[in-house]
């Protein structure tokens, strides 16, 4: 059996410094009354010996253990890993590890793995919840990404505005019948993005709303969704509150011969990483991941670690000064101008860079 040798600690560092071991861990801390230049000296001699901080140790002297849970409601989904990545790099920047569960959609897997990272000893968690439930104290301070529409949300996209950023869109373009698509009327998010949808097609465009979820309760999972008989009805685009949506809507056109922008056009939400390659790229509304992990980590590590006696009053609930991170429309391929008798109608798209293949408002 191996035997595992640690390496150099704080007394060693002090030693080769002439400086007491609390000098050294108020250095490395940040804590005490430490002039800048040692920091320095420390910081660069902790680097020279290979120092790596004892979480053990950590966790004794804090009572923390530096490790931050994030559940996710389906894993499988490619927007979750995104925002996977988000947190775990905003949180490695705080200083902190994270330990990521997948209640995969069921509301009972979200309690337990809530319930196993509790049993792990996180010192908060980031959770994105499992549409339509509402988190409660779960015995930690605890971070939700979902809309601000959701009760306890602490930070998210502006999903509504991002829903009326697509619907000015499609309605400058000319579209004035247009098909909402969304997968569950229980999803706080989607209803938000149908909701801004309408706002800005505004009241002069006849907008139905289709929500998959009940289209494949009656006819199987997988089902084809109706929309050859859509567009025959006069529905010039497709909108849907997400990319997995708008790429299951793009299909099923493209095999009835329906072509996507010439006859009508389909639109997403989230921006994943294969939208802007397949054929047509996809218009879509993006979020700013990266805006969106950092708020919710700085809000957790405030309610973790209190600076003062207001903030130790509130530490079990993770609060952000913003808490609606604006959304990005990209126009690309599959939105264009709806076509009048065969042809494309004079509506034009002066946004839209062929060479460039993609445009952000």
């Amino acid at each position: 059996m191996a035997i595992l040798r640690s390496g150099p600690n704080m007394s060693a560092i002090a030693a080769a410094l002439g400086v007491s071991a609390a000098t050294v861990s108020n250095a490395l801390s940040g804590k005490g009354r430490v002039s800048p230049e040692l920091i320095e000296r420390v910081r660069a001699k902790a680097a020279e010996l290979g120092y790596v901080p004892s979480l053990t140790a950590r966790a004794l002297r804090t009572g923390r253990t530096g490790v931050l849970g994030l559940v996710l409601p389906d894993i499988a989904n490619p927007l979750f890993p995104q925002i996977a990545q988000a947190i775990e790099n905003a949180a490695s920047n705080a200083g902190y590890g994270v330990l990521i569960a997948d209640s995969r959609g069921d509301v009972a897997r979200q309690t337990e793995a809530i319930g196993r990272l509790l049993e792990r000893g996180v010192d908060g968690m980031v959770i994105v919840p499992r549409r339509g439930t509402r988190i409660a104290d779960v015995g930690c301070p605890v971070a939700v990404i979902d809309t601000p529409s959701t009760p306890g949300n602490t930070v998210s996209a502006d999903h509504w505005d991002g829903g009326a950023q697509m619907g000015r869109h499609l309605a400058v373009l000319g579209h004035r019948k247009v098909l909402l698509i969304g997968t569950s009327p229980s999803s706080n998010v989607q209803n938000d993005r149908i909701g801004g949808l309408k706002v800005g097609l505004g009241a002069g465009v006849e907008c139905d709303t289709l929500w998959i979820e009940k289209v494949e309760a009656a006819r199987g999972e997988g089902c084809p969704l109706g929309l050859a008989e859509k567009a025959e009805a006069g529905f010039t685009a497709f909108a849907a509150v997400s990319d997995l949506s708008a790429l299951r809507a793009l299909t099923e056109l493209q095999r009835a011969g329906i072509g996507v922008p010439e006859k009508v056009s389909v639109s997403g939400f989230d921006d994943l990483i294969w939208s802007p390659v397949v054929t047509p790229a996809l218009t879509t509304v993006r979020m700013d991941m990266a805006a969106i992990a950092d708020l919710a980590i700085a809000a957790l590590i405030r309610a973790i670690e209190p600076e003062d006696e207001a903030e130790e009053a509130s530490a079990g609930k993770a609060t952000s000064e913003t808490d609606r991170v604006p959304m990005q429309l990209v126009i690309r391929q599959s939105t264009g101008a709806p076509c009048s008798g065969g042809a494309p109608s004079s509506h034009a798209q002066p946004s839209i860079k062929p060479t460039a293949g993609e445009h952000k408002t």
